[in-house]
């Protein structure tokens, strides 16, 4: 008998909590607005895709004269931020990831016809390739906001799976 008093809890936990979130997006109604400086600045320099946000950046991918470039925005200067070493000439970024302080990006990229993963710390103006094991083609990365862990979106023997990595 205590089981499906247990379920029946948790069956009205879960109804009320969807309500109540319900809710909550219903009570915003329109309160969302956007940064329209921002956006007119973004748009007036090309096309840019793949964003990643987290706390005071923005990660995009910039697309222009046939190729990808990473940029790293400081939302609060609305200013680009150097990124040395990261981006070359022959390779294609697919997807990027920041954290929150800034320090981290990690980047998704063809390069030299395969696909790779790679992390960038941006106070050591490095990169470094991170290996996939076992052998997988990532396609798409976030970082958590710590910096911390990577959760990659790869192809292995033709399925698509999900990989957390823990970074040293």
């Amino acid at each position: 008998m205590r089981r499906p008093a247990a379920r029946r809890v948790l069956r009205r936990f879960s109804v009320a909590g969807g309500l109540a979130g319900a809710l909550a997006l219903a009570g915003c109604g329109g309160g969302l607005r956007p940064l329209i400086g921002l956006n007119l600045q973004l748009a007036q320099r090309g096309e840019v895709r793949a964003p990643s946000l987290a706390g005071p950046w923005l990660a995009l991918i910039r697309s222009g004269e046939g190729r990808g470039r990473v940029e790293l925005i400081a939302l609060e200067r609305n200013a680009p931020v150097p990124l040395p070493g990261l981006n070359r000439p022959d390779a294609q970024p697919l997807s990027v990831s920041v954290d929150q302080r800034g320090e981290h990006l990690a980047v998704v990229r063809q390069l030299e016809g395969r696909t790779e993963l790679v992390l960038y710390r941006r106070s050591l103006q490095a990169l470094q390739p991170i290996a996939m094991q076992p052998a997988g083609v990532p396609r798409q990365v976030q970082i958590s906001a710590d910096g911390r862990v990577l959760a990659v979106e790869l192809s292995r023997d033709g399925r698509w799976q999900v990989d957390l990595m823990e970074l040293p």
